[in-house]
């Protein structure tokens, strides 16, 4: 994910992170993939490493990566509206 992306991500959600209650921002931060996903996604991961990924893993990887990416983003958001530093 490039910095720009990074920075339009950024400014999309601080309006949505600034309405979360502590809460909400709580159970953000708390949240995980579930185990089936999880393991999908280290499958995927393990078969990148090895260069054993076909075109359409491929595809599949990227979308886990963004959706990880996008999570990420919003749990260091709600985490900062529970402790700000």
């Amino acid at each position: 994910m490039s910095n720009t992306t990074s920075n339009v991500l950024d400014q999309i959600l601080t309006p949505f992170t600034e309405c979360l209650t502590p809460d909400v921002a709580q159970r953000i931060v708390e949240m995980q993939a579930s185990s089936e996903t999880q393991s999908r996604l280290d499958e995927l991961a393990d078969k990148a490493n090895e260069g054993q990924l076909s075109s359409m893993e491929e595809s599949e990887y990227a979308k886990y990566r963004e959706a990880f990416h996008f999570i990420t983003v919003l749990q260091a958001k709600a985490r900062h509206l529970i402790c700000p530093k």
